[in-house]
């Protein structure tokens, strides 16, 4: 089924801890494998992270949309919640539909959609018609959910490109590098959502986004392959958990890959929690910035800040990557377990919230926190526990979860803050981080298990060749 255990049917937590991780063995890919895959990777990576530009756009349109049709909180997260159910939903549905048709042609369907929906969303300024009620909001809503409803084949197109091109060795670095390029895109909308939304019209927040990712979209079109046969090289054994296997990729096939495999169902749990924490965040921290320390998005202080929380995201990547790695041997859950840690005593500090200093410094902590967590758990043990057959279909439920957790910080936390303020928004988030910690406890030794050995000689010869070395600090399993 993909982990390493004797009796598959076993639940993780009764054995794992007592597994001793094997040998690492390495790759060393040909030049031309290299560079194609360079080519590859690097469209679809700022493919993806274009299509953050056009998610997280509406955390920087919140506090305008209050003001120019006098809806509170609650109302706005009505907008929120709406997206974040569909993403969810979508997310678990849709994985099935990127393993059948391939990760380059659901890229772009997402993308697509991204681009339509983005901009109707900016048209909703010159709507009149509608009213500044009910209507408009049902409007804006819908429109918001049917842009998450794309949005949910990216992280999806991603994982299932990748997972024919990086073996299981390569797979924490490279999820690093995929990280740090998608905390661009959220990135670049830190740095110019305010000044936008400030110096025009807040709709430029959303047109903006869709003519840049319907560059990259087009790109991906010419350069973006799904695995190394299609460009004419040699296969890749990835030596996931797909590895071996040779039942048809099928709705049947890919649900039973991740249904019946304990760990993707407790690492699936953990990412509700991750959800919560992370969207409780990033959808509501600029309005905290603005009425609770009281800084304009366009101050320096902010500017400053939002800058440092997207940096610590892109390191936070990068850290998680090489640890898992390099030191935990290919394990992902101790990395996620130091990540929620980290998330605990950020949110600490936020609930106190003792000095502006020590919640800017909280907030930079947090995003390297919930960086660390979301590229270990969606970005790379989906690929593991899923395999490349059934990639796609893992980052569905793992994404899927994590989004129905961040459900519930649109129209419920709109109201607690609405009628708490701000000063329940931290510690609302700290027992769901502490829950994905300790499930991670459970799950401390858990990695793929390829069905078969690896690849033949002459496969290799052709185009990759492996090598198994003893792995470093030995001394962590034991």
């Amino acid at each position: 089924m993909g982990y390493s255990k004797d009796s598959t049917n076993s639940w993780p937590w009764a054995w794992v801890n007592k597994v001793r991780p094997a040998k690492l063995t390495e790759i060393v890919h040909l030049s031309a494998f290299r560079k194609r895959r360079a080519v590859n990777w690097l469209t679809l990576g700022l493919t993806y992270s274009a299509m953050y530009m056009g998610r997280y756009n509406l955390s920087f349109a919140n506090k305008s949309l209050s003001s120019s049709y006098g809806w509170d909180k609650t109302q706005i997260g009505a907008i929120i919640t709406a997206a974040l159910s569909i993403y969810g939903f979508s997310a678990m549905f849709n994985g099935p539909i990127a393993d059948k048709i391939g990760g380059r042609r659901a890229m772009l369907f997402g993308a697509a959609g991204t681009v339509v929906f983005n901009v109707l969303f900016g048209l909703g300024a010159y709507f009149g018609f509608l009213g500044k009620g009910t209507l408009l909001l049902g409007y804006f809503a819908t429109v918001w959910a049917l842009n998450a409803y794309f949005q949910s084949f990216s992280a999806l197109s991603l994982i299932k490109v990748n997972a024919s091109w990086f073996h299981v060795s390569e797979r924490g670095v490279f999820s690093a590098i995929f990280g740090s390029m998608i905390q661009g895109g959220r990135a670049l909308i830190f740095f110019v959502g305010g000044i936008l939304v400030t110096l025009l019209p807040w709709q430029w927040v959303f047109f903006v986004p869709a003519g840049i990712v319907l560059f990259m979209a087009i790109l991906t079109y010419y350069f973006v392959q799904n695995s190394p046969e299609d460009c004419n090289l040699p296969e890749l054994d990835v030596q996931d958990a797909s590895s071996g296997d040779t039942e048809p990729v099928n709705v049947r096939y890919v649900l039973k890959k991740v249904l019946t495999n304990p760990i993707t169902l407790t690492i699936a749990c953990a990412e509700f929690c991750t959800g919560l924490v992370r969207h409780g965040f990033e959808q509501w921290f600029p309005r905290y910035m603005l009425e609770a320390q009281h800084l304009s998005l366009e101050s320096k202080v902010f500017q400053a800040g939002a800058a440092s929380v997207v940096l610590a995201g892109i390191f936070g990547a990068f850290m998680a990557g090489m640890m898992s790695d390099w030191v935990f041997r290919g394990r992902r859950t101790p990395v996620a377990f130091i990540g929620y840690l980290i998330q605990c005593l950020c949110l600490a500090v936020v609930w106190r919230a003792p000095s502006l200093t020590a919640v800017l410094v909280a907030f930079v902590a947090n995003s390297f926190a919930i960086s660390m967590v979301h590229s270990m758990l969606s970005g790379t043990a989906s690929m593991d526990f899923g395999g490349k057959k059934a990639a796609a279909t893992a980052c569905g439920i793992f994404d899927g979860m994590q989004y129905l957790g961040g459900a519930f910080v649109g129209v419920g936390m709109g109201w607690m803050l609405e009628h708490w303020g701000w000063g329940s928004w931290g510690p609302s988030m700290i027992g769901f981080a502490a829950i994905g910690g300790v499930l991670m406890l459970f799950l401390w030794n858990a990695r793929p298990n390829a069905s078969a050995p690896v690849a033949n000689a002459a496969k290799l010869a052709s185009g990759h060749k492996l090598q198994t070395t003893a792995a470093p600090f030995d001394s962590l399993s034991e």
